[in-house]
């Protein structure tokens, strides 16, 4: 692809902070639509944008959650620089027509791009699967095994090793021994999902008494503050493993951005639509398709204003 105009791309990184970490209304949505078909340079930049979507998604988890949580204060595009670590030269973009320093997740010892999905068999005999844009390092000792999960989310098989296995999130430490776990990085924390053994919940330091012992069947959301019940909202968890994303009567808007996390770029949610409902079992290999069947499914419509903006609105 050519160079795109680098005050072009840098409107284009303020739409991509914009539109991932804040609520975007149909006004925003619209607004950016409009920026977006004025030209083909504008949407020459945000497809050279849009393709690093990855690294978009590594933002740091307080950025993320108090975007998220729909909190006033907005990501300013320095802020989103700064964050992506992201060293620009004169020009501010100069970073865009070469190699850039990558952040920590991508320095980890496994990892995977969007949309992709890869089991990891690890020399102590436990064996790792990483769901889309996931990343994780492990440091084996005499002692213990700990796995530090850096992004994104994990499948752990303890495997039959003795030493306990000690997994690092962002809001704490989990402990688990002769287990199948699920842990993945939410907006408002870290949601574990157990299937065999039991799993402990330590915040802070895994020195400290562990809060709560979780076992099969339950399903958490922690952070620094508590351990409380997962919201339901329709999606098995599990489902991802098996290469699909299973719905019972889930919130449009809920599982168009699940499925988003499995492609480059964005999907975005009418407001009109947002509350109609979704069930079903769909391959994730296929996302188009996907949107494809939701379309027929329910009364909406699926618009490409390009392959990395996605819109779902109310059939006309």
């Amino acid at each position: 692809m050519p160079n795109s105009d680098p005050r072009l791309v840098d409107q284009a990184i303020q739409w991509m902070i914009k539109l991932r970490f804040n609520v975007a209304d149909d006004a925003s949505t619209a607004a950016f639509e409009q920026w977006l078909q004025r030209s083909a340079a504008h949407q020459q930049a945000w497809q050279r944008v849009a393709a690093m979507d990855d690294d978009f998604k590594q933002l740091p988890a307080h950025v993320s959650r108090h975007a998220l949580d729909g909190a006033r204060q907005r990501i300013s595009r320095r802020e989103g620089l700064k964050a992506l670590g992201l060293f620009a030269g004169a020009s501010g973009l100069a970073w865009l027509g070469r190699d850039y320093t990558p952040l920590p997740a991508l320095m980890a010892d496994y990892r995977t791009a969007t949309g992709e999905r890869r089991w990891v068999a690890l020399g102590d005999g436990s064996k790792v699967q990483l769901n889309s844009a996931s990343a994780f390092d492990i440091a084996l000792s005499a002692e213990s095994r700990l796995v530090n999960l850096h992004q994104g989310e994990l499948l752990i098989d303890t495997g039959a090793d003795n030493r306990p296995l000690w997994v690092h999130t962002r809001d704490g430490y989990l402990r688990a021994l002769g287990t199948r776990l699920l842990v993945r990085e939410e907006s408002a924390g870290t949601l574990l999902a157990v299937q065999q053994g039991a799993v402990a919940v330590f915040s802070g330091s895994h020195d400290t008494t562990a809060r709560r012992v979780i076992k099969p069947g339950e399903q958490v959301l922690f952070n620094r503050g508590g351990i409380r019940p997962s919201p339901a909202n329709g999606l098995d968890p599990w489902a991802w493993s098996d290469g699909v994303i299973s719905a019972h009567n889930m919130r449009l808007d809920d599982f168009l951005a699940e499925l988003g996390r499995y492609r480059n770029g964005l999907v975005r949610c009418g407001e009109a639509v947002a509350g109609l409902r979704v069930s079903g079992t769909y391959q994730l290999d296929d996302t188009d398709q996907v949107l494809k069947l939701v379309a027929q499914s329910l009364p909406v419509a699926v618009t490409y204003r390009s392959r990395y903006w996605v819109t779902v609105s109310a059939r006309v």
